[in-house]
Order: structure tokens, then sequence, then C-alpha cells
């Protein structure tokens, strides 16, 4: 007799918000019993509670009962820092079966928001086209198993459906990342689909497969980054195809710390290490971000701005690669100590230039706030000499 056992399954480094959120999907599944849109897993207001979390703890009517290990009560959490009203209409977008496209600087969370969405609809985030310069029809439409199409000629076995094919036959959400980093002519191959709703399959024509048609509720979340090079024009065709919603940088600087606080956390979290980042550093580090973002200081002062981008998610990796040499380095240098010299990693990616501006900033801004008599500052204003190096 032999045994067979099971090897345990990896751990992975991101887990999809479908998996990792699963007990509040089916909480909010079994708590809204409205009107739902044909083939949602929840109603649209679920899903916007789900994207953007409840101020108090849910709990399920009464004769509902609740499904196996979810509590009758729970808090959802917060995932989306943003308006509530653009979700919103992201939602009702999706109700309507029409394409929704995410749009805005880089590091505004337009990915993780059209998972997020995904998710929440119709279960699953993983019909996902990424768009790049190399990106084919076939990979928005079919391709073919050769071997199949050897033997056999071409057959409905024989088709490889695309993760869009696959959502239009699901009646799902399919997403199409960077999607103006395609070619126009890949592009334009969603023209079609998004208007007539069905891929036509010319290899089986004369059989039931040569039409494939989208079942109720399949609909297409695309993504585009506005500052974004060697992007390809979307055509007029393509474009009114889409309802096109804005996902900007966060306004409010306790939740864009907060946010970048928790995440940073997690990270340390899943390395095993400790979260050294005291406030007083990640209050600074977020502080230089906006600033830079918006070239003018929260005291009015003039910024210049540098030309990259200085998103949420940077600041993130900053603050992670900060808690990180305070646990793998601890008491070889003080964090703040560290600070200039993974701004100036940002601020150089895209423009060597971009340096200057920065300590054009130090000169500014970090002197000014040091003569004021701010402890953090004034040590920042005495590392200015890491800069010029």
């Amino acid at each position: 007799m032999t045994t067979t056992t099971t090897a345990p399954q990896a751990a992975r480094q991101v887990v999809p918000p479908e998996e990792l959120y699963a007990e509040e999907l089916a909480f909010l599944a079994a708590h809204d019993s409205g009107l739902r849109p044909p083939g949602w897993r929840l109603t649209p207001r679920a899903v916007v509670t789900f994207v953007m979390g409840s101020e108090q703890p849910l709990s399920l009517p009464h004769g509902v009962t609740a499904p196996e290990g979810v509590p009758r009560r729970l808090a959802v959490r917060r995932k989306f820092v943003g308006d509530r009203a653009l979700v919103e209409r992201c939602v009702v977008t999706l109700a309507g079966e029409r394409g929704l496209l995410l749009v805005g600087e880089p590091g505004t969370a337009k990915s993780m928001l059209s998972e997020l969405l995904a998710a929440a609809v119709c279960g699953t985030s993983a019909l996902t086209v990424q768009g790049t310069a190399g990106t084919t029809e076939d990979q928005l439409k079919y391709g073919w198993n050769y071997a199949l199409l050897l033997a056999q000629g071409p057959t409905p076995q024989a088709l490889v459906p695309s993760p869009v094919l696959t959502a239009m036959t699901a009646g799902a959400v399919a997403r199409v990342e960077e999607v103006t980093r395609c070619l126009p002519e890949v592009q334009d191959a969603l023209v079609s689909l998004l208007s007539e709703r069905r891929i036509a399959v010319p290899e089986l024509a004369g059989t039931a497969d040569a039409q494939l048609h989208a079942a109720p509720g399949f609909t297409l979340i695309a993504t585009a980054n506005l500052r974004d090079k060697g992007v390809s024009e979307m055509s007029a065709a393509l474009k009114r195809r889409f309802n096109f919603e804005t996902v900007g940088p966060i306004g409010d600087l306790d939740a864009e710390t907060e946010l970048v606080r928790s995440q940073s956390r997690a990270a340390l979290e899943r390395a095993g290490a400790a979260y050294q980042v005291d406030d007083a550093v990640l209050e600074a580090l977020i502080t230089a971000f906006r600033d830079l973002r918006q070239g003018r200081s929260v005291e009015g002062w003039e910024v210049e701005k540098p030309s990259t981008v200085m998103s949420t998610a940077e600041a993130v990796s900053v603050a992670t690669a900060l808690g990180l040499a305070a646990a793998y380095f601890p008491g070889d240098r003080d964090v703040l100590g560290l600070l200039p010299g993974h701004l100036t990693g940002v601020v150089r990616k895209d423009d060597p230039a971009d340096a200057a501006r920065l300590l054009g900033y130090w000169d500014g801004a970090v002197r000014r706030r040091a003569e004021q008599g701010s402890a953090t500052w004034r040590m920042l204003w005495e590392l200015r000499h890491t800069l010029e190096g």
C-alpha cells in the first residue's frame, strides 16, 4: 500500500482580491439581497461597500443564514482611498454592460480598483490581458492549439480563448491593463467586440461556433496612464465604446499617510520583519512627495515639480525600503538619514536633470522648515550634502 501526500501550496507574494477578501465577499452576498444585474454576484450597492468599506460593522438580516465560516457581523475594510462618487459611477457603468476606462497618472491605484471591481462583480480578477507594444490581436480574441489544429483541422476543441473571450462566454468582467500601450490595430480589435458583443471565428464558418456571443453580464475594464511614454492614441471609435473615469492622486494628507503606512507595514510583515518607520519619518516622506507632486508646499511655497510622477505607489516603495533597511541593518544608520537617497532615486527615474529640482526643493521648503524649528526637517537639511554626490 502506498501513501500519497499533497505538497503544501507555495506562499504567494500577491494574493488575488477574490481570495484575500473571500470572507467579505461571501458576507456581502448574503447581506444584501437587493436587485443584481445579470451575472453579478453582488448588488451594485454591495460592490461599492466592498471597495470603499463600511463605516460601521454590518450584520446579516434576521432569517438569513451565514455562509459556512462567515460571521454574522463583519466590518468591511476600505480598500480604495478615493472618491466614493467615482466608484459609484464605475459600478453604474459596469451594471449597464458598458466598457469602463480608468485613466490617470501612474501609481494612482487604477489597476487595484479594476481588480477589486472585477472580483466583486464576477468573483475573479484573473481574466486579464497586459497591454504592451508586443500584444497581439490573438491575445484579445483567440488563438489555436497547433497540435490539435494540424491533427483535426479548425475545431472548437482546438480553439484557445483569450481572457477576454473567456469573460465574454462566461458573462464575466475582462480586464485590459495599459490599453494605450497596444498598437492601434490591436486596440481596434476591441471596437467590434464592445459594440457587437460577439467575436467571429472565420475558421469555423458554417458551424454553430462561427460566432461566439457575449453572455449577459460581460463587460470590460481597461486602464491607461496619462503620462506614459510610447503610448498609442486610441481611435475615436474605440473611445466612444468606453466611459472614461479619471483616478487622481489622493487628496487628503492623513489618508495618504495611513495608506502608505498600512501597505508598507504589510510588505514588512510578508518579509517577516518588524515595522520600524516612525511617524515623523513617514510624515516627512509623504509631505515631500506631495510637495513635489503638486508643485507647492503645504505652506504655499512654490516648488519646482520634477518630470517624474511622485505617486503614492512610489511612496509605498520608499517606506518599505526604509523599513527593510531598519530591519536588516539595525543600528547602522538612522532611518531618516536614508530618506534623501531614496528620494533622489525616485526623482531621477525619468530625467537626471530632476536631481537639480530636488536640490532646489531642499534649498527652499526643507531649509525654511528647518529654520522654523522642526527637528525632523533640520536633520534633513543637514543631510543636503548627500544630494550632491
